[in-house]
């Protein structure tokens, strides 16, 4: 296979992936995208090229400024902007979860999806692989937990039973912070008065 066999194979590899994948820098501009993301995007690739992500995604936050993508004050939380950047600060590969808010026939969509940034070296500069992959079905099948009714411990993918704060620390990553709503203030409060009386 020649030089341009191997090229020939990669891109259609590149387009054959079925996840949104881009070549951004660092200002998160796109370099390259494959076909899934141009087709969701309902542009052609020359449109895409040298724009910011968020621009081009219409994600909701880029237009709340006048520069769009990477201004706002809300660019500052951008899941997409935070991975890019750590993946070129600190030259691995990183993945996170998030919900992303998009603007779709003029209507604002909701996706859940998994961000993969993955820094590499092309042509005597740094780049990065953005991968967008719409995780919203599974998010989904997660909003349905079951739960017990008695002691509301919940059950994992392994069948195993756990507390609510487990669960969605192992397979979220979410911390829980402890503390007593009103009634239950109350509660607790008329029982340690009664433990004092008698006591």
């Amino acid at each position: 296979m020649g030089e341009r066999d191997n090229t020939d194979i990669l891109r259609a590899v590149f387009d054959a992936l079925p996840s949104l994948v881009f070549v951004v820098d660092q200002d998160v501009r796109i370099q390259e995208c494959n076909a899934a993301a141009a087709e969701l995007l309902m542009a052609d690739k020359g449109t895409v090229i040298k724009q910011r992500a968020g621009d081009i995604m219409h994600c909701v936050h880029s237009h709340e400024g006048i520069e769009g993508c990477g201004t706002t004050p809300s660019c500052r939380k951008c899941i997409i902007r935070a991975s890019v950047t750590e993946a070129f600060n600190g030259g691995r590969v990183v993945r996170r979860r998030t919900r992303i808010d998009l603007v779709k026939g003029g209507e604002k969509v909701e996706i859940y999806a998994l961000i993969t940034t993955s820094p590499f070296f092309f042509e005597m500069r740094t780049l990065v692989l953005l991968v967008i992959e719409d995780i919203s079905e599974i998010a989904e099948l997660y909003r349905m937990i079951p739960i017990c009714s008695v002691c509301r411990k919940v059950r994992d993918d392994q069948k195993s039973w756990m507390v609510v704060e487990a669960y969605f620390k192992n397979n979220w990553g979410v911390d829980f912070s402890h503390g007593l709503c009103p009634d239950c203030y109350r509660i607790e409060r008329d029982k340690l008065e009664a433990c004092f009386k008698t006591g």
